[in-house]
Parts: C-alpha cells; sequence; structure tokens
C-alpha cells in the first residue's frame, strides 16, 4: 500500500477519528512531489525540477503531526495532463482509490506561481468533476507553490492573486471557496515550514468539517470496498484471481469515463481555440477596414487640399 511507515496500532491512539487521507492531484511539473515531502516533513516522494514529470505511479505515505494527528499523502502521476495513455490513467486512478479505500479526506490541487495559469490547466482540473462528480469541489484545497520566488520578489500570494488573476483561475478558487494556501517547499526554517503545514491542516479541517466528518467516496469505492469484503472469505489464490479480476473491472470502468472526458476535453479545446482564431480574425478583418477606411479619409482630405490650393491659386491670377 505504497510504503506506509507507521503500525495500524497508531489509528487507535489518534484523537481525531482515525487518519486523514489526502491526495496531490495537478499537472506534471507544479511540485505535487515536493510538497508532499513538506507536508510529512521528510524527503520521500521523488522530487526533481524535471518537465516530463518524476513520479511514476501513486504512493502512499504516513506522518503524525506534532498533536498526534495522522496523515495519509498519496502522491499521484500526473493523471490531468490527458497526455498519458488512457490505461496507465485508469490504473493509477483505481490504484490511488484502493489506497485510499475509506474515503479521501481532501484533494490538494496543486499549482504553481512560476507559471501562467492557462485555459487547459482549467480545463484538466475541471476534468475532476467530470471523473468523479460535483460533489468532489466541496474537499478540493489549493496549494499554490514556488512561494519562494513571491517571498525573493517581496510579492504575497494576495499581490500574485491580485495582480492578473485568470478569470478561470477566479472561477475555480470560487468553486474551492477560497480555500487556498502558498506553500514554499525550498525554505529550511522550520517556523516557516510549520506554519505552512498549520495553514493547510486548518483548511483540511475545514473541509471535514463541512463534510460532516464524512470523507469523498463515490461508485467505486463503493464496487471495491463491496469486492473486498466477498474476498475475505476465498482461499489466497482465489482471493488473488478475483482481486486482479475487480481491479481488471474496475480500472475498464475509469478507462470508459477517462475517454469520455478526454474526448469532451478536447472538444472544449477546440472550440476555444477555434472561437479565439474567429474572434482574431474577425479583428484583422476590423483593423484592415478601419485602414482603409482611414487610408480613403487621408486620401479624401489629400485632394481637397489639393483643390483648394488650386482655387487659390486661380484666385490669386485673378486679382493680378
Amino acid at each position: 500500500m505504497g510504503g506506509s511507515s507507521i503500525d495500524d496500532d497508531w489509528e487507535l491512539a489518534s484523537p481525531f477519528g482515525g487518519p486523514r487521507t489526502l491526495v496531490l492531484v495537478g499537472c506534471t511539473g507544479n511540485g505535487k512531489s515536493a510538497t508532499g515531502n513538506s507536508i510529512l516533513q521528510k524527503k520521500v516522494f521523488v522530487s526533481d525540477a524535471n518537465s516530463a514529470g518524476v513520479t511514476r505511479t501513486c504512493e502512499m505515505q504516513r506522518t503524525v503531526l506534532k498533536d498526534g494527528q495522522i496523515l495519509n499523502v498519496i502522491d499521484t502521476p500526473g493523471l490531468f495532463d490527458f497526455s498519458a495513455e488512457t490505461e496507465f490513467i485508469g490504473k493509477e486512478i483505481v490504484k490511488c482509490i484502493n489506497m485510499a479505500k475509506d474515503g479521501i479526506h481532501a484533494v490538494l490541487v496543486v499549482l504553481s506561481v512560476r507559471t501562467r495559469f492557462s485555459k487547459e490547466e482549467a480545463a484538466a482540473v475541471n476534468s475532476l468533476r467530470t471523473l468523479f462528480g460535483n460533489k468532489i469541489t466541496d474537499y478540493m484545497i489549493i496549494v499554490f507553490t514556488g512561494g519562494d520566488e513571491l517571498e525573493f520578489n517581496e510579492k504575497t500570494l494576495e499581490d500574485y492573486l491580485g495582480r492578473d488573476c485568470p478569470e478561470p483561475l477566479k472561477e475555480l478558487l470560487d468553486q474551492c471557496e477560497n480555500r487556498r494556501v502558498l506553500f514554499n517547499n525550498r525554505t529550511t526554517d522550520r517556523t516557516k515550514k510549520d506554519e505552512q503545514i498549520q495553514e493547510l491542516i486548518y483548511l483540511v479541517n475545514l473541509v471535514v468539517a463541512k463534510s460532516g466528518g464524512k470523507p469523498y467516496t463515490d461508485e467505486l469505492f463503493v464496487e471495491l470496498k463491496k469486492g473486498a469484503r466477498m474476498l475475505d472469505d476465498q482461499t489466497e489464490v482465489t482471493k488473488q484471481e478475483n482481486e486482479e479480476k475487480l481491479i481488471k473491472r474496475l480500472t475498464e470502468m475509469v478507462e470508459l469515463k477517462v475517454r469520455e472526458t478526454t474526448a469532451r476535453l478536447e472538444q472544449q479545446l477546440a472550440e476555444e481555440k477555434a472561437a479565439r482564431l474567429f474572434a482574431q480574425k474577425m479583428a484583422q478583418t476590423a483593423q484592415m477596414k478601419s485602414s482603409d477606411e482611414i487610408l480613403k479619409l487621408r486620401e479624401s482630405l489629400e485632394r481637397a487640399e489639393r483643390e483648394l490650393r488650386e482655387q487659390a491659386g486661380k484666385g490669386k491670377c485673378a486679382i493680378l
């Protein structure tokens, strides 16, 4: 189950009713693994400045905070880049859900202040709702990485969001009820590390309170748990075979959803591109028309000036 480092007995000692499961999602290169390491307060997820992405498969690690709260943190590959094969995405989503059998307490959507929030990224984030339903929005928290860059430029997150904030990003923040936090994954300042974790946990607690303590689940979670109960009384060999069949069936279900989502996403982006090109063409046509009108007006003015000069010249000769 992805390398848990704490005994299950620790769950019994938690005053919070068991561990809370956080899932990191977002496009490749935004710093999901580095953020996971910051939350865990140790380097367990492989993280590197690599545009191709380092995380190859879903992985779960566990930590215990100073107050005794247990956190399960699941790192994911760039599931929502939609540049990967559908089969790979389907398997990884099912693997992620299998790790979080009891549900997800918060989905951490990782964005970077180093890059402008694009329509493509907005569409990829919105695909979460297509895959998991609109209810998933209630569990989403936006984590902005790159706090070190803002700090270097003496800017705050409010400065960043207030300065030409793209409309799709405003909409995303509205949907998340402005649950957002800034992370500096490069800081060595212990106080800053603790503060950003505390701010994140505060937002996680808000999500948990709003959901009545119920983690996010959908039909895939239900199917996995039901299948797991049915497998309990079977022999080890039969259990393994049937578990593989269950995972395969659920993966096919997710793959179908991913294909539908990808097709819808591609169509949406194609329509937006076509609309953008049409608007550019109309603007160019209007500009050309305006230029033509200006040229004609200039020619008319020059012609009128010539006629006036000619008339003035004729008048002068008559006077002489």
